[in-house]
């Protein structure tokens, strides 16, 4: 496995004893140079096999990955799980029909750069899951094959990243077999989903940045600025493609921060930097790292953008100027200016639920034993009917001019026609919110008498400008009471039967949220035929790109942080490490047919316990330090630390946060960190099973007492590191581990490509730790 001398092994042997020492002359100059030209012919000769045994396994270990990733890709051939969504989303790019999402535009611009590439017209909208491809004419297996590939480019960098990192063919093949013989991997990127890029892009960050940092004695090269740019435009990739790319960040971050530290030491190997050395690095690592990638990741929003002009389901999520920045857009068509004395339906933008009331009147007493008003009842309706009538009053009760249009910022009362009465607010508490303050509705002669100021409301257009006209459909506003400054808002939670199961209308105190947004659906009052309902043809309004990323970027986040509710198929962080819980993608009860999303479950076990015994590792290594014990050699200790180190911080980043998200959490999202465990797991193998030569800890000693000068820095090859030494343990670990990982791969194979069909016996043996599979009957 390796040669049993090296070109550093050789030169030591030729500088040993006395004479060699005391050599001054002319031809010992000499023979020094001969020497050098000796050492490095071998060493280049060494580079040379090594890297040749590197390339052969490399080409094999990606022609399985696509290989693994390929097979049976047709099967199904119909759609699966999230591939109802991001299936669509494709179709609506190449319609150019805009939509709503909570994750960036990077991925789903791929698949539809694919389905436009294999001339896909956008027909088929993936509307439920088990409807078939071929019925429908879909080129799925082209959409397929996007993240098929980069699935399998994934295991290639994962290997690249090993063998970049100088560790031995063993180590790089545990690592990126642990990541090719993963049913989770395969199975996420086999299936038309965000997962492969996101993660593919991820790996491409560590790798990246491994190459630029092995560069940081050539500062400001070409390569190293390659590198660094390059870094950042993989790191872009991962958080234009989902939010959570935000922790490759951090992983960076954190690496790029340690190394900032060290340049600044004055004490440092390479010789202090000066101040403005100093600030050059780091201008460089933030343009290279936050600048550049930001404006990668505001470039996808602007073809986002550019592609997606014309009106479509996502409308809704966005403002009314916005809207009218689309094509065929119902704002445009449908708007109509409101006069007062319009008779009006308020609909609420969230729930949809119509602002309703009628002649029943709240409790004397609620269930928690509070007291209310004894008010007419106002309530939120689902249906459009005549309790769901109000007219809009000025504030004046002696304003009777008639075609007056209201206005932004207005104070207005609203008169419920069928029970004639007019809607208040007052402080006392609603029914399910005691924070809250009630609404309901009072006689005419008390609104305009006592109860005048209680009656009053502001219409506040949102992002609205002074004097604006207030109109149906694009007009979104919140109602806000004059004198107690609470916005009208609702809620889905029914109220009991005294109030018909209805929703609870009630003044909130936090006015900014936008669940207190209403707009005017109609206005029942105005015919058919008159003036104001006529629909000139109006032109498509444009906004500044920077306003629509703005509100599209608060929409995104406020949305996904809504994402609370509950999935029977839902984890938690604690039970991913162990893959105590898979996802169920499709099932297929006439075949025995199922995909079920599962990782490898020894590979994932080996990963997690390797993690543990790595925190060990240091733990021990600390205190036998504290203790004056010294156990470890210099190289060896460096790698545990920095370079395992890194990928212990690559797997903790991309693992911790999740536990203080409060949204709904899958498997899929651990896939980065089980990753980033694969490498831990193959250093750690290295670690474990191999040892430098030991005559690296000799000149690094030699050198550090100062009787011989320190070798210029370089990195050396795991050829070089461990010359002369047995690869022998390391390479029989490599093997039980993947023999192992490789036996459990091929038993879940059947519920990762979703054939052959499964008995009820072959189910249960399958269900290791209680896994929901699903039993055909």
């Amino acid at each position: 496995m390796a040669a049993a001398t090296t070109p550093q092994g050789a030169l030591r042997q030729r500088n040993v004893g006395p004479a060699a020492s005391k050599k001054s002359t002319k031809d010992g100059a000499s023979d020094d140079v001969e020497l050098d030209k000796l050492v490095k012919a071998v060493a280049a000769k060494a580079k040379a096999g090594s890297e040749r045994d590197y390339q052969a396994v490399f080409v094999v270990i990606t022609a399985l990955a696509f290989l693994t990733r390929f097979w049976g890709i047709t099967h199904p051939n119909e759609v699966v799980f999230d591939e109802v969504h991001f299936g669509k989303f494709a179709s609506y790019y190449i319609n150019r029909t805009y939509f709503f999402d909570v994750h960036p535009p990077f991925g789903k611009l791929l698949f539809a750069f694919m389905g436009w590439l294999v001339g896909f017209d956008g027909h088929f909208h993936f509307d439920n899951i088990g409807d078939s491809y071929i019925v429908n004419k879909v080129p799925y297996v082209a959409f397929r094959s996007l993240p098929a590939i980069l699935g399998a480019l994934t295991v290639s960098v994962v290997y690249l990243i090993m063998w970049e990192s100088g560790y031995g063919l063993p180590a790089c093949i545990v690592a990126a077999g642990l990541v090719l013989l993963d049913n989770a991997h395969i199975g996420q990127t086999r299936l038309i989903l965000l997962d492969a890029t996101l993660v593919f892009a991820m790996a491409c960050s560590l790798l990246f940045y491994i190459k630029f940092y092995k560069l940081r004695h050539e500062p400001f090269s070409r390569k190293w600025w390659k590198w660094l740019i390059l870094t950042g435009f993989a790191l872009s990739c991962d958080i234009s493609t989902k939010y959570v790319g935000l922790f490759a960040f951090i992983t960076i971050g954190s690496a790029v921060a340690i190394d900032l530290w060290d340049l600044l030491d004055i004490k440092r190997p390479g010789g202090a930097l000066s101040l403005h050395d100093f600030g050059k690095h780091f201008a460089a690592r933030a343009v290279g790292l936050i600048i550049l990638p930001f404006l990668f990741y505001l470039f996808w929003f602007q073809v986002h953008f550019s592609i997606l002009t014309r009106s479509g389901p996502g409308d809704d999520f966005m403002t009314p100027e916005f809207q009218e920045t689309l094509s065929d857009n119902i704002m445009l068509a449908n708007a109509v200016t409101i006069d007062y004395y319009d008779s009006i339906t308020l609909r609420h933008k969230e729930t949809k639920a119509y602002l309703h009331s009628h002649p029943d009147r709240y409790p004397l007493r609620y269930d928690d034993g509070r007291v209310s008003s004894q008010g007419q009842q106002v309530t939120g309706y689902p249906f459009n009917d005549t309790n769901n009538y109000w007219q809009i009053l000025p504030a004046g009760a002696d304003d009777q001019q008639l075609g007056r249009h209201v206005k932004n910022h207005d104070l207005v009362r609203l008169r419920h026609l069928v029970t004639d009465t007019i809607l208040l607010s007052h402080d006392v508490a609603s029914p399910y919110y005691p924070t809250n303050q009630e609404f309901t509705a009072v006689s005419v002669a008390d609104a305009y008498g006592d109860r005048a100021a209680d009656t009053l409301f502001e219409i506040r257009i949102e992002h609205g400008k002074p004097g604006q006209e207030f109109k149906s459909i694009s007009s979104h506003f919140k109602l806000i009471h004059n004198p107690s400054k609470v916005a009208m808002w609702t809620h889905t939670t029914p109220l009991p039967e005294w109030g018909h199961k209805q929703q609870e209308i009630n003044g909130n105190k936090q006015i900014a949220p936008s669940s207190n947004v209403w707009y005017v659906d109609d206005i029942p009052s105005l015919p058919a035929d008159h003036k104001r309902r006529e629909k000139p043809e109006k032109k498509v309004k444009t906004l500044p790109f920077l306003q629509k990323w703005f509100e599209l970027q608060r929409s995104m986040f406020w949305h996904n942080n809504q994402l609370t509710a509950s999935h029977p198929y839902a984890s938690l962080p604690y039970q991913w490490p162990f893959l105590l819980r898979g996802v169920s993608f499709w099932t297929q009860n006439d075949t025995r047919q199922q995909i079920y999303f599962l990782g490898n479950p020894i590979g994932w076990w080996i990963a997690s316990s390797v993690l543990a015994i790595y925190a060990g590792i240091i733990l021990a290594d600390q205190f036998s330090l504290r203790r004056g014990i010294d156990a470890l050699d210099h190289r060896s200790r460096s790698r545990l630390y920095n370079s395992t180190g890194f990928f212990f911080l690559a797997w903790a980043t991309h693992y911790f946060p999740f536990y203080v998200m409060g949204r709904q959490l899958f498997l899929h999202h651990y896939l980065p960190a089980h990753l980033a465990s694969t490498l831990v797991t193959g250093a750690l193998v290295e670690f474990v099973f191999s040892q430098d030569a030991v005559e690296h800890e000799l000149a690094y000693q030699a050198a550090k007492a100062g009787k011989k000068p320190a070798a210029p820095k370089r990195h050396l090859t795991a050829r070089e590191r461990f010359a002369g030494q047995s690869m022998m343990a390391s390479w029989i670990a490599a093997a039980v581990i993947l023999v192992i990982a490789g036996a459990c791969w091929y038993f879940f194979l059947p519920l990762t490509y979703g054939y052959p069909g499964l008995t009820v016996e072959e189910v249960v043996r399958r269900k290791w730790l209680g896994y929901d599979l699903h039993f055909a009957k």
